[in-house]
């Protein structure tokens, strides 16, 4: 570079204002969850007063999956999605999704077993979910290929956060308004579940984004039953619907989509023909 020649910097990268507020929700309800939960860790593991800001911080990570659901279906309906939406929505989900979650899974749940083995399995937790979004993020800078399929390969941080926190919020329910004990069997069963939620976001499961579905998008009586179902269940069971419907997809992706045939796949997962026929394309050429 010449002595007199000025320096150059890289051009300051376009910022859309509201689905970025939307992530930015998503980022404090986790930064709050996390304060709540260090509220909760002041009072002995296993009481009520500890449960209760452990339920709340819960009710935060809830609130932060809602915000991630609206920023990216925002930014595509605005034509807004770019690089610093998704690196900005990576840093929002490792907190929301990846720490917070660790930190009630040690805390919550796990507090009657050995430290080792409760810390360790959040450890695991957490670098799975880091590493899920290092490599979505790495994915999704690649060129698209042809006929290139939009769902998930490995379970989605945001579903597998989901999955412990529901979890997390039975447990709580139970424990607290309930009076059960859960045993401490039951506990390393947990543990081991919450292991294989975490390794499954570093598996190949193809797991459906629902990405394509929009407000112009034809239902089916099916899905559309399916979603009233859903709702209600939410209304009339609330502390044990999200666990159900978090475990559903879960398995959903693991277990039951490799065996439904292309015309059950399109009715459950809201897809058109032509969408299904390219993505079946885009599997073959893998």
């Amino acid at each position: 570079m010449s002595k007199h020649q000025p320096p150059v910097y890289p051009d300051e990268p376009k910022i859309p204002i509201l689905p970025n507020m939307l992530t930015a929700g998503n980022l404090l309800c986790g930064f709050f969850a996390i304060l709540t939960i260090f509220k909760g860790m002041n009072f002995d593991d296993g009481t009520a007063e500890a449960f209760n800001y452990y339920q709340q911080a819960t009710y935060l990570i809830f609130a932060a999956c809602i915000f991630d659901l609206l920023d990216g279906r925002v930014a595509r309906m605005c034509k807004a999605d770019g690089p610093f939406g998704r690196e900005f929505d990576s840093i929002a989900d490792v907190v929301s999704f990846g720490i917070a979650p660790a930190m009630l899974l040690a805390r919550a749940v796990l507090f009657d077993l050995p430290d080792a083995f409760g810390m360790g399995i959040a450890v695991l937790y957490l670098l799975c979910a880091s590493l899920r979004l290092a490599r979505f993020n790495c994915m999704a800078a690649e060129p698209k290929k042809p006929n290139q399929s939009m769902d998930f390969v490995g379970l989605p941080v945001p579903m597998a956060a989901g999955a412990v926190v529901s979890t997390m919020y039975l447990v709580i329910d139970v424990t607290t308004h309930h009076n059960l004990v859960i045993a401490q069997p039951w506990q390393y069963v947990m543990g081991g579940t919450m292991a294989v939620v975490s390794l499954l976001m570093m598996s190949r499961v193809i797991y459906p984004s629902f990405k394509h579905v929009n407000f112009e998008k034809k239902g089916t009586i099916t899905a559309i039953l399916l979603v009233a179902a859903a709702i209600c269940a939410f209304i009339c069971l609330p502390w044990i619907a999200p666990a159900i419907i978090f475990l559903c997809y879960l398995l959903y992706g693991l277990l039951l989509r490799p065996f439904l045939t292309r015309r059950m796949r399109r009715i459950i997962e809201v897809k058109d023909e032509e969408e299904d026929d390219a993505e079946e394309n885009a599997d073959d050429k893998q």
